[in-house]
């Protein structure tokens, strides 16, 4: 499955959907921008960068070697746009968010992913972070 079909996928069966509008109605959205599956690139890759705050998910996508694929690791390189003040609004837990997006800039990172304690830790640091910035 190509990376777009699975943004694709993973947005259309997303629980806040219905959020996510399926007309882009969205300040990002410009009148004339396609839509795939019903969302704008926008909203796929608002889903998609969100879901890199989850260090399992991260595993995952190491495990399938997506972290190996240089294709891929441009991709990341180039959602790196959340990072500017204009998107940043757009995130719903931004500092997770873009920890991973900058740790996946290094190929350490892409590699130590793999192992189970990074995985456990990372997801560790995220929880005592959520509960540090209530």
């Amino acid at each position: 499955m190509s990376i777009d079909a699975h943004m694709v996928n993973s947005a259309a069966t997303h629980p806040f959907s219905d959020v996510l509008s399926t007309t882009g109605n969205h300040p990002m959205a410009r009148p004339d921008e396609d839509l795939y599956g019903g969302f704008t690139r926008f909203e796929l890759e608002l889903e998609f960068v969100q879901a890199l705050a989850n260090p399992y998910y991260l595993n995952h996508l190491a495990s399938q070697n997506w972290l190996q694929d240089s294709s891929f690791i441009e991709y990341l390189k180039y959602l790196q746009y959340f990072n500017k003040p204009e998107y940043i609004t757009y995130l719903s837990y931004p500092a997770p968010t873009l920890k991973a997006l900058e740790l996946l800039q290094q190929e350490k990172f892409r590699q130590d992913i793999l192992s189970p304690d990074v995985v456990a830790r990372l997801a560790e640091e995220t929880v005592l972070a959520s509960i540090k910035n209530r």
